[in-house]
């Protein structure tokens, strides 16, 4: 029992970090903060976390791989169904991780980890993003000219690294809390699908309409 206890005050740590960052914005939120929502000693988080960017690198690397495997799956996206699934889990995943989101410049500036991996990430989205667009036409869900296929790609992923940004400047004091991610989850959702509409087939772009009206009726 005596060498699991560490690891699980480093769990708990991490968790608790969470939690806070993701109510109140990393940079209000102080390793003293941390240690006392904890009820431990600043000494005890210093033992297993040395400095606040051990804390965010931390977290940053839980995210990365779990991105990591999502997008894997962008590979068998092949009708606006799985599409809506997939972003759906997306944007499920960047709330879980919303304070890289919501102060990611500020993060960006202050964080040399952070700086040149989230570049990775950015580039790892396009290519998802590519490759539903790939599956889509495939399926025979959607039809567009491959010299298109680039821009919308990032278009997208614009999308998905700021939607929170925007959703927050719509109502700051609101928009990030817990009850408000269902409907936050499904606004990005379509939003990035809707930069398809243009280019699904007719059926596929009725199911889409559809399934996001189902959704606000769930």
């Amino acid at each position: 029992m005596a060498t699991k206890k560490p690891r699980r005050t480093a769990e708990r740590i991490l968790e608790v970090t969470l939690d806070l960052f993701n109510r109140f914005g990393e940079p209000n939120v102080s390793t003293t903060l941390i240690s006392a929502e904890l009820g431990i000693s600043p000494g005890n988080l210093y033992y297993h976390y040395p400095a606040k960017d051990e804390l965010i690198n931390s977290l940053f690397g839980r995210y990365e791989q779990q991105l990591a495997e999502l997008l894997a799956a962008a590979d068998g996206v092949r009708n606006v169904e799985d599409a809506w699934l997939f972003f759906h889990m997306l944007f499920e995943l960047i709330w879980k991780q919303r304070f890289l989101y919501r102060d990611l410049n500020d993060l960006l500036s202050k964080n040399r980890r952070l700086e040149t991996h989230f570049q990775t990430v950015l580039e790892n989205k396009a290519l998802a993003m590519r490759q539903i667009l790939a599956g889509l036409q495939q399926g025979g869900a959607l039809k567009m000219d491959p010299r298109e296929a680039a821009p919308v790609a990032s278009s997208m992923v614009v999308l998905l690294s700021y939607w929170l940004s925007f959703e927050y400047v719509r109502d700051p004091r609101h928009a990030l809390e817990p009850e408000r991610a269902g409907a936050a989850l499904m606004r990005g959702a379509f939003h990035v699908l809707s930069l398809l509409l243009p280019y699904l087939e007719g059926a596929s772009r009725e199911h889409l309409f559809s399934l996001a009206e189902s959704y606000k009726q769930s």
